[in-house]
């Protein structure tokens, strides 16, 4: 008596029917790198590496990246949807009209405020004694270069946001940051302005230090508002 052999349809069965899964891990693949291109190029234009104004060519980046054009592509729409590049005759990283400062400002008094009322709730001893190093730090603005006191005015705000746990927060914040330095504004605070809002950098901190939610609101708000009369002020005189 022959064995009787059932045919193996488990392949057949598994697969009739099912749609092909090639184009399916190709399109994952391009996502992957879309996401890689775009935070990239991101990183870039937020820390001026790529400064406004510049052309940004879709065959140029490809070849530096070594990744084809279509998740260059993919990244560049990203960017656009960011407002942080344009697409007149090629692509462009936008350049901030200083006319916009109001709407900057009233961005940053929203995001700010209510990021640095969640912070009260969540940050950590070890984050105080952090934000505490850099407004000591700033106390010696006098012999500092202005970029050196900007860049740890940036590291306080950038933090205090980032401790809202929140990550939009931290993505709206960082746009209104490269608007605001993209606009290159001519402004040189005093000593007593440059004194005044460090002393409100401690206030702010006082109210984080003791999980006073609305006290740390209030004082961001009133800091931000600060800093937009002065430079109003500069600009309007």
């Amino acid at each position: 008596m022959k064995d009787i052999v059932m045919p193996d349809t488990t392949d057949r069965e598994n697969t009739e029917g099912a749609p092909d899964r090639g184009p399916v891990r190709k399109r994952a693949g391009t996502e992957l790198l879309a996401a890689d291109v775009h935070a990239r190029l991101r990183t870039r234009i937020l820390t001026f590496e790529i400064k406004p104004g510049t052309r940004l060519v879709e065959d140029e980046i490809s070849a530096n990246l070594e990744v084809g054009r279509t998740p260059v592509r993919e990244a560049l729409l990203r960017l656009q949807g960011e407002g942080l590049v344009s697409r007149e005759k090629g692509w462009v990283v936008e350049s901030t009209d200083v006319a916009s400062i109001d709407r900057v400002f009233e961005s940053r008094v929203a995001i700010e405020g209510y990021a640095t009322r969640l912070a009260a709730l969540r940050t950590a001893p070890a984050d105080l004694r952090e934000l505490m190093a850099l407004v000591e730090e700033m106390d010696g603005f006098e012999a500092m270069s202005r970029a050196t006191l900007n860049q740890l005015n940036r590291r306080f705000h950038q933090r205090i946001v980032a401790l809202s746990g929140n990550p939009f927060f931290v993505e709206m914040h960082e746009r209104t940051q490269f608007h605001y330095w993209n606009m290159r504004l001519p402004v040189l605070f005093t000593r007593e302005q440059a004194m005044m809002t460090n002393e409100q950098h401690r206030l702010i901190l006082s109210a984080l230090s003791c999980g006073d939610a609305s006290a740390a609101e209030r004082h961001a708000r009133e800091h931000v508002a600060t800093t937009h009369r002065i430079v109003r002020d500069a600009l309007d005189g």
